[in-house]
């Protein structure tokens, strides 16, 4: 079987339940099945949309800085509270659970790279 070289900064790949990988059009969001591993890279906030919260709540989501670094923020789970911080540096991850809403602000320019699945994939503005 032949393989197609895939540049994961362009395309993203879907891994399925049945064992298949698809390559395609790299979305962040939609109601595709299986997971979809993306790359990209970020030059300021507005590359990883600093200004708006998200939630994937059909599973976890592994978000892990290649290069550069960032600051995820997780909203608080109860009123009142403060936002959970999480510094990630080149070769770390963090695992998101299920549900949590979660945005990115750069440190510097990254590369990074996520893993979850995209189903019901909400976003929602920061207040101001």
């Amino acid at each position: 079987m032949e393989s197609d070289v895939v540049n994961l900064f362009e395309r993203g790949v879907r891994l399925l339940a049945d064992g298949r990988l698809l390559t395609e059009q790299r979305r962040m969001q939609g109601d595709m099945d299986g997971w979809t591993v993306a790359m990209f890279h970020a030059e300021t906030d507005a590359d990883v949309h600093g200004d708006l919260w998200e939630m994937h709540p059909a599973g976890d989501e592994l978000v892990s800085v290649l290069t550069g670094g960032i600051r995820m923020y997780l909203r608080p789970e109860t009123v009142g509270a403060t936002e959970d911080l999480v510094r990630l540096t080149a070769g770390r991850a963090y695992v998101v659970p299920r549900g949590r809403w979660h945005r990115l602000e750069l440190d510097e320019p990254s590369d990074l790279m996520s893993i979850g699945p995209r189903r019901g994939t909400q976003l929602e503005r920061c207040a101001v």
